[in-house]
C-alpha cells in the first residue's frame, strides 16, 4: 500500500515536491510544479489548467492523481479524451506511474475490470450513454480528467453529457491547449469572470503560454514556410480566372485559389511537397530520426499526396485515413519508427502526437484558428534543447494572420458581440473542431461544381517567425529559397531570428549586385495570358491521353525546357514547352 502524502483537507507539503520524483514519476518542469502547487494550495473541485501543446499537460494531471490516490481522497479515475488514439496514450501514461486504466472500456460493458482503478473514454462515449458515467461517478470517490475540454462544446449533447455524467465527481480537472471557440456556448465546469465590457471570459486557474513555453525551450520554435504561386480555374459559367496565391480580391476567389494549389494534379503541390522533403533532409542533419507529416483535406487527396512524397523521397509514406480501423497502430508504429513521412486526414487534431514530427505541410483548406492551433501544435513538442519546427503553409492572408499570432492567447468568451460577415475583420469559425475534423462531402461536392481546377504553379513567397516577416520570395529551386530551407535544424529561438534576418540581408545584397538581364521580346500580358493558356490546354490533352498528372508533365517540360514554372516563364519559354508538347504528340522525343 502507497504511504499518504497528505491528508484530505491539508495543503501540500513544501517538500512533498522531491517525494513525488521518487520511482518511476517523471521529473516535473517548472510549470508543471507551480500549477501543482497551486493546485493543492486550495485543493478544489474543479481546476482548470491551460498549457499549450507539448508543454505535458497529461504528466501534470497524471501527478495530481497519483497524489490524490496515494492520499486517499479518490479511488477512481475517468479519463474523458477527444479521440479513440488518445485513450491508450493516457492508459500508456498512467500505467507509467502505477496508475491502471482501461482504454477499451465500452458503454456495453456496464463496469470496468477488477484490475483497474478506472477507465479513459471519449467524449463522444460519454454523451451517446451520460447517466451509466453518472452510475459510475457516484459508485466511487471519482477524479475525472477532462482532457482538450473545450470540446465540451463540440456539441449541445456532448456538454449536456458531461455536465449530467460527472456532477457528482470528487474532483473534475479540466485541461486544454487550444483556444476556446469564440461563440456563447458556456461548457460545463468551467469558471467565467465578467470583464469591465461586461463579457464574460472563461477563467484559468493555471495559464501556461506558448512564449512562455518557448522561452523555457519546453517547447519547439516554428518556423513558417510560406508558398505562392499562379492558380488558373474554371467558374459554373465556364470562365476561366487566374489568381495570384493569397493575392485575391473577394473571399471566392481566394478561397478558389486556394483549392487550386491544393489539387494534386497541379504544379504547386508537388513543388512544395519536394521543398518540404529538402527541409526535412536537412533537419535530419541533426536529428537523425525527424519526421514530417502531410495534412490533407480528404482521403483521395490525402493519397495522392502520400503517393507524390513516395516518387520524391523513394521511401513509403504512412497514410492515415479518419476510418481506417488500423489508424492508431500505424501512428504508434510511425512515432516508434525513422521513416520519413506521414500523411494524416483528421487524425491532425489531438490525435496525433509523435514528438519526432519537426516538418509540417498544411495541404488544407480548412482555416478556423482552432485547428490550426491543433495542426501547429503537433510539431512544437520538443525533446532536447534547440529542435527547430518548420511548417510549410499557402500564402493565403487568413493562414499567415493565424501564422503571426501564434503567441495570442484568447479566451473562451460568453456574450461576444457577433461580428457580420460583411465586417472586415470578420473571421469564420467555420464550426466546431469535429467539424472541421470531419470531411463534408456534400460541401465537398458543391465546392467541385462551382470550380474546375485547371493549373497551378508555386514559387518561395517568405518565412514567417515570431511576427515577423523574412525574405524577398524566389522560384523554386533558387538560391534564395535555400538560403532559408538550409537552416541548420538545431537553433535556439534567439538564433532562428539572427539567422534568419541574416539570411535576408544576404539576400538583398545578392540581388542588388545581379545585372538585369536583357529582355528577350517585348510582350504583354494578353499575350502571356494566351500561351498559359494554350500551354494548358495541350498539357491537359497529354494528360488525357498517357493518365498523367498535370503537375508531373509541366514537371517533365520544365526538366527538358529549363525555365521557371508557368507563372514566371517568359513568352519564348511558354512557345518552347508548346513546341515540346507538338512534338510528344506526334511521336517526336
Amino acid at each position: 500500500m502507497t504511504e499518504a502524502l497528505f491528508s484530505v483537507g491539508e495543503t501540500m507539503p513544501p517538500a512533498y515536491p522531491d517525494r513525488a520524483a521518487r520511482g518511476t514519476a517523471p521529473k516535473l518542469r517548472q510549470w508543471q510544479q507551480e500549477a501543482l502547487e497551486r493546485y493543492f494550495a486550495d485543493q478544489p473541485r474543479d481546476f482548470l489548467a491551460v498549457a499549450t501543446p507539448g508543454a505535458g499537460k497529461t504528466t501534470f494531471a497524471l501527478r495530481v492523481a497519483r497524489m490524490l490516490v496515494d492520499a486517499g481522497v479518490i479511488n477512481r479515475i475517468t479519463v474523458v479524451a477527444p479521440t479513440e488514439h488518445l485513450k491508450s496514450q493516457w492508459a500508456d501514461a498512467a500505467g507509467r506511474i502505477g496508475l491502471a486504466l482501461d482504454p477499451h472500456f465500452k458503454n456495453a460493458d456496464g463496469r470496468h475490470g477488477a484490475g483497474y482503478i478506472g477507465v479513459a473514454v471519449t467524449y463522444a462515449q460519454v454523451a451517446s450513454k451520460p447517466l451509466l458515467h453518472r452510475a459510475k461517478t457516484e459508485a466511487a470517490r471519482t477524479l475525472v480528467i477532462l482532457d482538450e475540454i473545450h470540446h465540451g462544446g463540440d456539441e449541445l449533447s456532448w456538454g449536456d453529457g458531461i455536465r449530467e455524467a460527472f456532477e457528482p465527481a470528487t474532483r473534475r480537472l479540466a485541461l486544454t491547449g487550444t483556444p476556446f471557440r469564440s461563440d456563447t456556448a458556456a461548457i460545463p465546469f468551467v469558471e467565467y469572470a465578467e470583464d469591465a465590457e461586461g463579457i464574460r471570459r472563461s477563467k484559468a486557474d493555471y495559464t501556461y503560454g506558448y512564449g512562455d513555453a518557448l522561452k523555457d525551450h519546453v517547447v519547439r520554435p516554428v518556423v513558417f514556410m510560406a508558398y505562392s504561386g499562379q492558380m488558373r480555374w474554371k467558374t459554373s459559367a465556364g470562365e476561366e480566372m487566374e489568381a495570384n496565391l493569397g493575392e485575391g480580391f473577394t473571399k471566392d476567389i481566394t478561397a478558389h485559389a486556394w483549392r487550386t494549389a491544393l489539387n494534386p494534379e497541379g504544379e504547386w503541390i508537388p513543388a512544395v511537397l519536394a521543398a518540404a522533403d529538402r527541409r526535412l533532409t536537412e533537419v535530419r542533419r541533426s536529428i537523425p530520426d525527424a519526421g514530417g507529416l502531410v495534412i490533407a483535406t480528404d482521403h483521395d487527396a490525402a493519397r495522392a499526396y502520400a503517393a507524390q512524397l513516395e516518387k520524391i523521397c523513394g521511401e513509403k509514406t504512412t497514410v492515415i485515413l479518419s476510418d481506417d480501423p488500423k489508424a492508431s497502430g500505424k501512428i504508434e508504429q510511425f512515432s516508434d519508427g525513422e521513416s520519413r513521412w506521414m500523411v494524416a486526414v483528421r487524425m491532425v487534431s489531438e490525435g496525433v502526437d509523435v514528438p519526432r514530427l519537426a516538418v509540417g505541410v498544411y495541404a488544407t483548406s480548412t482555416s478556423t484558428p482552432l485547428f490550426f492551433a491543433q495542426a501547429v501544435g503537433r510539431f512544437v513538442r520538443s525533446r532536447r534543447r534547440g529542435e527547430v519546427a518548420s511548417v510549410f503553409i499557402p500564402s493565403v492572408p487568413l493562414l499567415m494572420a493565424l501564422a503571426n499570432e501564434m503567441e495570442v492567447e484568447r479566451d473562451h468568451a460568453l456574450d461576444r458581440p457577433e461580428k457580420h460577415v460583411d465586417d472586415p475583420d470578420f473571421i469564420p469559425e467555420e464550426g466546431l473542431l469535429a467539424e472541421a475534423n470531419r470531411e463534408d462531402k456534400a460541401s465537398d461536392e458543391l465546392t467541385k461544381q462551382k470550380f474546375e481546377a485547371l493549373h497551378s504553379d508555386a514559387s518561395f513567397d517568405r518565412v514567417l517567425f515570431d511576427g515577423d516577416e523574412f525574405g524577398l520570395g524566389g522560384q523554386v529551386g533558387s538560391e534564395d529559397e535555400q538560403d532559408f530551407l538550409g537552416i541548420p535544424g538545431l537553433l535556439d529561438a534567439d538564433q532562428v531570428g539572427t539567422l534568419l534576418r541574416q539570411r535576408q540581408q544576404e539576400q538583398a545584397t545578392r540581388r542588388s549586385t545581379q545585372p538585369v538581364p536583357p529582355s528577350e521580346h517585348v510582350v504583354d500580358h494578353r499575350e502571356l495570358m494566351d500561351l498559359r493558356q494554350q500551354l494548358a490546354k495541350n498539357v491537359s490533352a497529354w494528360a488525357a491521353r498517357t493518365g498523367t498528372a498535370h503537375g508531373s508533365i509541366h514537371n517533365k517540360l520544365r526538366e527538358v525546357c529549363g525555365g521557371p514554372p508557368v507563372a514566371q516563364a517568359s513568352a519564348d519559354q511558354l512557345q518552347s514547352r508548346i513546341k515540346k508538347l507538338q512534338d510528344w504528340f506526334v511521336g517526336r522525343k
